[in-house]
């Protein structure tokens, strides 16, 4: 594994590469297909449109709970297909002490859509 110094024009890179945006959950539902529990979500990024994703996010949220939630999402990683359903975007969480996503938010309204820098 690469020290985090050693080469910081390919981390720069990478990060200018990555696109997270902000959106906010329009709806949310339980992916009764999933192998692990999770939630199929549709999130308007604003002039980039509605984005689906497969988020493991039972433990901490109910889809109620998700709903109007405004999230950080990686949106330019491709689209997978978990359990039938297209996952077009990466919702962004961090785990708590006992490994349950957390998700990651914004402190104050920002346009939907807006890029994190």
């Amino acid at each position: 594994m690469a020290k985090p110094d050693e080469n910081p024009t390919n981390t720069l890179r990478a990060w200018s590469e990555l696109d997270l945006r902000v959106g906010r959950i329009v709806r949310a539902e339980v992916h009764d297909r999933a192998r692990v529990p999770a939630y199929r979500l549709w999130i308007d990024f604003g002039p980039l449109g509605v984005k689906t994703s497969s988020a493991q996010l039972t433990e901490l949220y109910r889809p109620e709970d998700l709903e109007g939630r405004t999230v950080v999402a990686a949106v330019n990683l491709g689209t997978r297909r978990i359990a039938g359903f297209p996952s077009e975007v990466l919702v962004l969480g961090v785990p708590d002490d006992r490994g349950r996503v957390v998700l990651l938010a914004v402190e104050r309204d920002v346009p939907l859509g807006g890029r994190v820098y």
